[in-house]
Order: C-alpha cells, then structure tokens, then sequence
C-alpha cells in the first residue's frame, strides 16, 4: 500500500490561488490513477479532479474546470493540484487517492487515502 500525505492547503482570499501537494512513499505510485477530492462542511466526500497513470487521461468535475490543473511528477511521486480563481465554495478538506488500476473515475474504490489538507476561501 502506498502512503499518501497531503499538504499545501491554507487560507486564501477569493481569486487567490494554492498548489496542493500529495507526497507518496512506501512503493512508486507511476502505474496508479490518482485523484483529488474534496468534503466541503456538512456534504459528502467529491471527486475534484483525476489523472491516469500515463498522466494523458484527465477529468474535471464542471465546477473547477478552467480553474484547477491536476499533474503528476512519477520521478519525485508527486501528485499536484494547482487551484486559481478560487471561490468560497471550494472550500474543505482535500485528500488524495490512488487507484493500482491506473485509471481513477467517481465510481473508482481507492487502495489509498491521505489524511487530508484544509483549503478556505474567504470572500
């Protein structure tokens, strides 16, 4: 299993941008899908963004694209999400996960969870 640890998140005004960061150690993550979700206060868990293993395949949930750039670094096993024009309703907590099928999707069940990073966005 591949451990996962988030990082990057922070209080940010609306507009502003954040690059969050998922480190993961134990084996390389290169042939797994990957993805970012995200639990805003009183809602359920979502799936913000995801990456195929070869990095080629991404999806964006409708409310972030344009916005948000998910990316893969396999040499530093990195996961990347780099957030502009944020908005109040992006924030929650964000956590990443790992798929060992190598694709990632809303119906994916994850092999692994970081523990999360909080993202606020003031108005």
């Amino acid at each position: 299993q591949v451990q996962l640890v988030e990082s990057g998140g922070g209080l940010v005004q609306a507009g502003g941008s954040l690059r969050l960061s998922c480190a993961a150690s134990g084996r390389t993550f290169s042939t797994d899908g990957m993805a970012w979700l995200r639990q805003a206060p009183g809602k359920g868990r979502e799936i913000v963004a995801t990456i195929s293993w070869t990095g080629i395949s991404a999806y964006y949930i409708d409310s972030v694209k344009g916005r948000f750039t998910i990316s893969r670094d396999d040499a530093k096993n990195t996961l990347y999400l780099q957030m502009n024009g944020l908005k109040p309703e992006d924030t929650g907590v964000y956590y990443c996960a790992a798929s060992r099928t190598g694709y990632a999707s809303r119906t994916t069940n994850f092999d692994s969870w970081g523990q999360g990073t909080q993202v606020t966005v003031s108005s």
